[in-house]
């Protein structure tokens, strides 16, 4: 994933739900968003990959980002999504998160970078942005993604 460039301009984030937490993640990433159906478990895999689903003909890993993250899982909801990412290290990958917001789109001048001794679910965080006196956590897909 690129670093932010403070070069003026905008980035549009689809903003997500976890537990209490509002994250921000890079449209450009998003291929698709879709309600929670029936996942096929995999055998001896972490305990954050929940399995892989069948999107289109695509067998597709799904991972709870609760689980990544460090936090109780959660029964899903009528509000659970999978967001599927596209990332060029990971192809296809889903996240199970409790909820999508709404597309942002920040100043990238605006946008707060995280100090690099990230700890905890704070190493999950490149940045911080404020939308509507609400703060975002901007994701860090490597480190979401990374096995």
């Amino acid at each position: 994933m690129e670093e932010l460039k403070n070069s003026g301009g905008t980035i549009q984030f689809i903003v997500i739900k976890v537990g209490e937490e509002q994250y921000g993640i890079d449209i450009k990433y998003v291929d698709n968003i879709i309600h929670v159906s029936s996942i096929t478990r995999v055998p001896k895999v972490a305990s954050y990959v929940k399995g892989v689903i069948n999107v289109r003909g695509e067998v597709i890993p799904v991972m709870d980002i609760r689980t990544k993250m460090g936090l109780p899982e959660a029964a899903h909801t009528k509000d659970t999504r999978i967001v599927i990412i596209k990332s060029e290290q990971h192809g296809y990958v889903g996240l199970i998160v409790d909820a999508v917001r709404e597309v942002v789109t920040l100043e990238i001048d605006t946008i707060e970078k995280m100090s690099y001794d990230r700890t905890g679910k704070d190493m999950f965080v490149t940045g911080v942005g404020k939308h509507m006196g609400a703060l975002i956590s901007l994701l860090d897909l490597n480190e979401v993604l990374a096995g």
